[in-house]
């Protein structure tokens, strides 16, 4: 769980996260980072300091185990550590994608093949593709704060998306207000069964205007 929370941190404000959960005294947690800040080096730097009881990774993430005792002094530790990395590479968050395509082309069996370079994880991220040039043709707020919505392009494909948790915020608003605009919207293509019917939907990860 300390993992996927450090992920959603990672995902909203672009730095490096590291999430510890206590227990006993002992921490024991789980990060992950961006590109170009080696969070799994520092870990294990931290380690070898004789900060952690346990500790490892790699780059892009990593876990350990510390007293309750240390972790402020682990916090200096990997601030210190990190710094050049993240003045290096900045603050400004990005989003790297593997291709762009049209609504109507995220079919059901471009999904199967893309499902077969799985399973997906830290070494094998999954695929993110821009859907570019497409039109918000509907969308509204369900659950807790999604917004759900439908993408077209300039023939007659379709596509369902879901922007998770971000209804007041302005990746959702943006596909909320945005109804017949043109809009680039970036994410992740993944099948699903609804009412016996395989469908594909879009995880949404962020949105831009369209210039054209």
């Amino acid at each position: 769980m300390d993992g996927v929370v450090g992920s959603r941190l990672v995902g909203r404000f672009g730095r490096a996260a590291l999430v510890i959960a206590v227990a006993e005294g002992v921490g024991k947690g789980s990060g992950r980072s961006i590109p170009g800040v080696d969070l799994g080096a520092a870990i294990i730097a931290a380690r070898q300091a004789g900060l952690l009881i346990a500790g490892g990774g790699h780059p892009a993430a990593a876990g350990l185990t510390v007293s309750a005792t240390n972790i402020a002094a682990l916090r200096e530790f990997l601030a210190d550590r990190l710094r050049d990395g993240v003045e290096k590479h900045g603050l400004s968050p990005s989003l790297g994608l593997d291709g762009a395509l049209i609504a109507g082309a995220a079919t059901v069996p471009f999904v199967e093949q893309l499902n077969r370079i799985g399973p997906f994880g830290a070494g094998n991220p999954e695929p993110r593709f821009a859907v570019s040039n497409c039109r918000v043709v509907r969308a509204d707020i369900v659950g807790a704060n999604h917004v759900r919505c439908v993408l077209a392009d300039d023939g007659k494909g379709r596509l369902n998306a879901i922007a998770f948790r971000t209804a007041d915020k302005p990746t959702g608003q943006a596909l909320l207000e945005s109804r017949g605009r043109t809009l680039h919207v970036a994410g992740h293509l993944r099948s699903d069964n609804w009412r016996g019917r395989e469908r594909v939907q879009l995880f949404v990860d962020d949105v831009a205007h369209s210039s054209g």
